[in-house]
């Protein structure tokens, strides 16, 4: 049922932007997934509903800002926000889509960051990261799917999925993959 699937999973997205009330302070956006809902309406919060709420923004580095309005927060700061939203219910599953999109490369090292010390934590749930860029995969992820034209072309263990061949199947080019310590990256192949 997927009622009692929902809270069970954590969704982080730019998607979701498009719901997010803009005035809403950025402590709120995170409280309001404790009901499933996007914008405080008449819900009555408990006390222990904003501390949660104010942990989560302090865990990913988000307390600084967490009565500004989320329309005046960064890219960045915004996406933290969402993650911290993500988590409210206390997830199994944590899914995130595309979180690098639009970062610098300061703001989407630093994500990158905090994802792997997420990724570590033994209580943490498991990470699902949805990315186009090898670059975004933290340390901490273990294993890759790969999609080409909505169909599966490999997945399993990183080092048996990154590589050179399965992803020039999935994007249609030669890559040269590349592994420096439990770091990804490819570059289009000269040859």
């Amino acid at each position: 049922d997927i009622a009692d699937l929902r809270p069970r999973v954590g969704f982080a997205s730019s998607s979701l932007l498009r719901d997010i009330p803009m005035h809403e302070k950025a402590a709120d956006v995170v409280m309001t997934s404790a009901y499933g809902v996007t914008g405080r309406w008449r819900e009555a919060y408990e006390a222990q509903d904003r501390a949660r709420a104010h942990s989560l923004l302090n865990d990913w580095g988000a307390s600084s800002f967490a009565e500004r309005p989320f329309a005046s927060l960064s890219e960045g700061e915004r996406k933290r926000v969402l993650i911290a939203r993500a988590l409210m219910s206390d997830p199994e599953l944590l899914l995130l889509d595309e979180p690098g999109a639009g970062l610098d490369l300061a703001g989407r090292e630093e994500l990158v960051g905090m994802l792997a010390t997420f990724a570590h934590k033994p209580d943490s749930p498991t990470l699902v990261l949805v990315t186009h860029h090898l670059e975004e995969i933290p340390p901490g992820i273990t294993h890759a799917l790969l999609l080409g034209q909505g169909r599966m072309v490999a997945a399993g263990p990183l080092d048996q999925t990154l590589t050179n061949q399965l992803l020039c199947r999935t994007f249609g080019m030669n890559f040269d993959v590349r592994r420096i310590g439990e770091r990804w990256s490819a570059v289009m192949s000269q040859s």
